[in-house]
């Protein structure tokens, strides 16, 4: 580290509400270049400890050193940003530079917010969201304080925020639940368990193996949770990232992995025929939908069996249509053109991102007890709604205490349990791992790779995906909608093969167009192989483009209207060129079969 003292020095802190402690007697430094990850069960203190450390709620006991003069860039959980102000206003003061303003609007660019003059009030709970945190990345802080800052990023945003982080020597504390983010950022973890604080020298992987040898060597914890945190440490061993890759083409790899999740799928038929959860062979079928608001294309003409038994994950960038497609499967938005089929035996379990509305002023146990007073597991497995909330890790205190009382994560999972509770056996789960912590997504993923029927599933969490799903919508925008029989991981392992594999068959300018045609190519109309000709030289001059506009982007040269037309420009270009990549690919297939 370049400088080793601490930018907070933290000394037996302790803080509790009434009869509660969340945390006692805690000791931590953070110094200059740390990126922290911060690890504990909802309702356990997180998110007060950040305030706490921000000067924003006070503590029981101890002590905290700031460095003079820190400056501490802080994302709350539920940021404040004054309704009547426009964006811009939000995002800069007065006294800021020409040079500070050139920098902001590329962040601004990069979470794909435009009209800086649009007024607060007028955006969505997302974009709000996103506003608050570039606001914070903006200030360029000597520390920055995020809580959950990846909720309502779509996965290029996500992508991006890990690469802005982990450069230029940033100091970061940060809660969040998106383990390969946290994973790909972090260079310390700490934890709370059980009131006290453990550090750990490492990212989220060297954390999962140093907690389990913990474990083993003090015997402190339960059984059960042992286990979930090995097996969390034995699936990210077998991540595909951390084996070497084989040399193999696209074509290849798209159709073992299409074999793959087809074995996956058959074999949890097979184990699953002996549950009492029923669901028949119809699930439900898309017959040439077609969607659009106003000029924006949402499907069209989109055809889709569902099989039985099958987990679907759906991925996309904000705004191209993946909410709408399954309001349309839930009957909640109808069709423009088309039908869509739905089978009688499907009883749907849908969780939105607003989740269920909770009655505050009751009890946890009775509230749930008003659901179901015994939840089906399937096989003839029932259990009380007490264990099936004790399973998600309600303690007995918290089942008796009143729901206002819960920390936002503690009340999102309780939202979840109150929807799987309902013995649906197609589950339909519309961002479901936003604000809960890791120990209930172990267990809710268990929950979900057992469950006895069908799964539709919207995350940004890659890590969650991957766990889960055999199979992927990729909504592209423009009403593109792109199947593919594989989890996100190996999605973006296939777009990267499919990437170097273009690259080497890129045809040279001067010779391909004297070269004669080969054998193959007779499988394309002379119409489609002047479209691919065409297609290759677009895609040349696109990729220039998106070049030169990312690094005059970068240069911070730009000013005023030249900087916010090649913002503008670049989003644009990078559209286009995905366009005509995926459509050179598809007569690149044709000539190659």
């Amino acid at each position: 580290m370049a400088n080793t003292q601490p930018y907070i020095d933290v000394k037996g802190l302790t803080k509790s509400f009434g009869i509660r402690v969340l945390f006692e007697d805690i000791s931590f430094s953070i110094i200059e270049r740390q990126r922290i990850g911060l690890i504990a069960r909802n309702g356990t203190g997180k998110s007060t400890l950040l305030s706490i450390l921000t000067g924003k709620e006070s503590y029981d006991s101890g002590k905290i050193v700031r460095r003079r003069d820190l400056k501490i860039g802080y994302l709350e959980q539920q940021p404040f940003l004054e309704p009547n102000s426009t964006i811009i206003e939000a995002c800069f003061n007065s006294e800021d530079n020409e040079d500070k303003l050139l920098k902001a609007k590329q962040i601004l660019t990069r979470l794909k917010i435009n009209d800086l003059d649009e007024k607060i009030e007028n955006l969505s709970g997302g974009l709000k969201r996103r506003v608050a945190l570039a606001r914070v990345l903006i200030t360029e802080p000597d520390m920055l304080i995020l809580d959950e800052p990846t909720n309502h990023l779509d996965l290029s945003m996500i992508e991006w925020l890990e690469g802005f982080l982990s450069k230029g020597g940033k100091t970061l504390l940060m809660v969040t639940h998106d383990r390969f983010f946290l994973d790909k950022v972090s260079t310390d973890i700490l934890e709370i368990d059980d009131g006290k604080l453990y550090q750990y020298h490492g990212n989220y992987a060297y954390y999962l193996e140093k907690r389990q040898e913990r474990l083993e060597s003090a015997k402190s914890e339960a059984l059960r949770v042992n286990t979930i945190y090995k097996r969390e440490l034995e699936w990210m061993k077998r991540m595909p990232q951390a084996r070497a890759h084989k040399a193999r083409s696209r074509e290849e790899a798209f159709y073992e992995l299409e074999k793959r999740a087809r074995s996956l799928i058959a074999e949890r038929e097979l184990n699953l025929k002996s549950t009492d959860v029923y669901i028949g062979k119809k699930i439900f079928y898309f017959h040439g939908v077609k969607k659009s608001f106003s000029s924006k294309v949402i499907l069209k003409d989109f055809n889709y069996i569902f099989s039985r038994y099958e987990k679907m994950g759906i991925v996309g960038d904000n705004g191209t249509g993946k909410t709408t497609f399954i309001k349309m499967l839930l009957g909640l938005e109808a069709p423009d053109l088309g039908s869509i089929d739905i089978g009688s035996t499907v009883r749907f379990g849908y969780f939105s991102q607003e989740g269920i509305k909770l009655n505050e002023g009751a009890k946890v146990i009775d509230f749930v007890t008003d659901i179901a007073e015994e939840v089906n597991l399937g096989a003839g497995r029932t259990v009380s709604s007490k264990q099936f909330l004790q399973h998600f890790l309600f303690s007995h205190e918290e089942q008796s205490d009143y729901i206002y009382k819960l920390s936002g994560g503690e009340k999102r999972k309780l939202q979840l349990c109150c929807t799987l509770m309902k013995n649906p056996n197609f589950l339909v789960l519309d961002e479901p791992t936003n604000d809960l912590d890791i120990q209930s997504l172990n267990i809710f993923e268990k929950y979900l790779i057992d469950f006895p029927g069908c799964v539709i599933i919207i995350s940004h969490d890659r890590y969650f995906m991957d766990k889960i799903v055999d199979h992927l919508l990729v909504f592209k925008g423009d009403g593109k909608v792109d199947d593919f029989p594989g989890n996100y991981t190996q999605y973006r392992e296939w777009l990267s093969l499919c990437e170097k594999e273009k690259e080497k068959n890129s045809p040279k300018k001067e010779s391909r167009s004297k070269e004669k045609p080969k054998k193959e190519r007779k499988k394309l109309s002379f119409k489609e192989r002047q479209e691919m000709e065409n297609l290759e030289k677009d895609i040349n001059l696109l990729q220039k483009e998106r070049e030169t506009l990312e690094m005059e982007l970068s240069s911070g040269n730009l000013r005023g209207e030249e900087l916010t037309q090649k913002s503008i420009r670049l989003p644009k270009v990078i559209e286009e060129l995905d366009i005509k990549e995926m459509r050179w690919l598809e007569l690149s297939e044709i000539e190659s079969s």
